[in-house]
């Protein structure tokens, strides 16, 4: 069924800003948390639960995505939209009345599953209410907003913190989100036959669930808050791998799987996802940790830093907005592949990056990279939703989003490890001689986190001696991350040589 025979321009135009809109808080409440946590923490105290705001927003979101996908193949689009967006909104109240702590991550989890929901929905929609010859460019509005939203979230909270209250960053979620949720219960409609009597797959959900949060709670606490080889970690990674076994064993036997093991079978689907969960172990590996270089390595000022990653952000929504208008004229391969070698030239340049290094080189190369994940998000995500039959669209782009969480977790999971190994020896030296002109409360900060030690006020009681030494160390550990990111690069240009040209032919009903 063609949208356009079901949907008016008017109500398509009112869906597309609704579903924009719902993306936009989701993404935006990921990187506005950056800007109030100091304050968060002041006001509520439990220093030692920081990353867990963080993390459990994350990791509820990564969960909800399949499963949401799953279900936007089985349920109307518009009853779970509704209900993902009510649930973020839920999440958002609670948070801003979040009385300590645990109150507040509790909320963030709430929060991550609306997220979550609202993440795979919109570009199911998008893909729904679009012709095949417009799907590239409307898609494209998706990534432009993931790069608005990572231009304006640090700023945006700390205007709220500065001049308001920090509970305002999770209260604003509420007029917003309501639009949005006006919008969708108004206007979407279904365009798309589901499939009827389908049954639920309970088992392979908890599996999978449980596989997803062993697999990237490892790689967010390991070699950071716990030795690779500890108890802890290998008893998450046993854990992981039972859970895993006992996922593909459910999905065998299930008769209508939330991943069915067949589509590994198609190129697109395997080459596609891989594709992307490679391009975001590279792009969020340097958004991690570029501006620990920019800082710690060169030397700038956080304005300065903040400059140079403005390029990464904008490259990226640049790179979106020009595949998808780009991207039926020249092909999802083509695209594919020039984002890619964008990519690895990036790549390729910061492994020759030391102290010596400009800022103006820094951003320019950050921002070829930016453009080269604009082009290889966008153009994966058309080659994964063609290789499966238009009745598995809810999979095939929720498995998309999946695969770029992963990759950014555990890109941004490895890379803190060698940067974290490298600072460690160094400051284990230096804590033995040159920080003994520190009061007693820095030195137990810096041990605390050692990112503390780039810190203005620690800078300035510094040696020059030590300051070179510890620049040193940061361009050696981030030497590292960008080896790394080159290697991931230079693999995903060569999958994108293999994707097909096209996965599965259309046929009228698919077009």
């Amino acid at each position: 069924m063609q949208p356009e025979s079901v949907i008016s321009l008017r109500s398509r135009n009112f869906i597309i800003i609704a579903s924009l809109l719902a993306l936009f808080l989701g993404a935006l409440d990921a990187l506005v948390m950056s800007a109030a946590m100091p304050t968060i923490v002041a006001d509520l105290g439990g220093l030692h639960l920081y990353s867990w705001v963080y993390s459990a927003y994350f990791l509820a979101r990564a969960v909800a995505l399949p499963v949401f996908g799953k279900l936007a193949d089985i349920f109307r689009s518009r009853r779970l939209y509704i209900i993902s967006i009510c649930i973020f909104l839920l999440g958002s109240i609670f948070a801003g009345l979040a009385q300590n702590m645990l109150q507040l991550i509790l909320s963030r989890v709430l929060q991550g599953i609306g997220a979550g929901g609202n993440f795979a929905l919109v570009y199911i929609v998008l893909a729904d209410v679009s012709s095949p010859e417009d799907r590239g460019k409307t898609l494209s509005l998706g990534s432009f907003i993931w790069g608005l939203a990572s231009v304006l979230g640090p700023t945006f909270g700390g205007f709220i913190v500065t001049y308001f209250s920090w509970r305002w960053i999770f209260f604003v979620n509420v007029p917003l989100g309501a639009v949005s949720l006006l919008g969708i219960a108004l206007y979407l409609v279904e365009v798309r036959e589901k499939k009827k009597e389908a049954a639920i797959d309970y088992w392979g959900a908890v599996t999978l669930s449980t596989a997803i949060l062993g697999l990237l709670t490892v790689f967010l606490l390991a070699g950071r808050s716990y030795d690779w080889i500890s108890p802890q970690i290998i008893g998450l990674s046993i854990i992981t791998i039972a859970a895993g076994i006992a996922f593909y064993y459910a999905e065998r036997s299930a008769p209508e799987p939330i991943l069915s093991l067949d589509f590994f079978g198609s190129r697109g689907f395997s080459i596609g996802n891989s594709s992307a969960f490679l391009a975001s172990f590279t792009i969020f590996s340097l958004f991690a940790y570029s501006p620990l270089f920019i800082q710690g390595a060169l030397g700038k000022t956080p304005l300065q830093m903040s400059v140079a990653m403005l390029s990464l952000s904008l490259g990226w929504s640049v790179g979106a907005l020009v595949c998808g208008q780009l991207v039926n004229r020249f092909g999802q391969k083509p695209s594919t592949v020039f984002g890619s070698l964008c990519l690895a030239v990036g790549g390729g340049i910061m492994i020759t990056f030391s102290t010596a290094t400009s800022l103006t080189a820094c951003s320019i190369v950050l921002g070829l990279a930016g453009v080269g994940m604009g082009f290889v998000s966008m153009a994966t995500l058309l080659v994964v939703q063609d290789s499966l039959d238009i009745s598995d669209l809810g999979v095939a782009t929720s498995s998309h989003q999946f695969a770029r969480t992963l990759g950014g977790t555990i890109g941004v999971g490895l890379s803190g490890s060698f940067v974290t190994a490298t600072l460690s020896n160094v400051l284990e030296s230096l804590m033995k001689t040159g920080l003994d002109n520190l009061p007693l409360s820095l030195n137990s900060e810096i041990k605390h986190s050692i990112e503390n030690i780039f810190r203005p006020e620690i800078q300035a009681l510094l040696a020059p001696e030590i300051q070179k030494t510890m620049q040193e160390a940061v361009a050696r550990g981030v030497s590292m991350v960008f080896w790394i990111s080159f290697f991931a690069s230079l693999l995903c240009l060569i999958l994108s040589v293999l994707i097909p040209v096209r996965s599965v032919p259309r046929s009228k009903g698919n077009s």
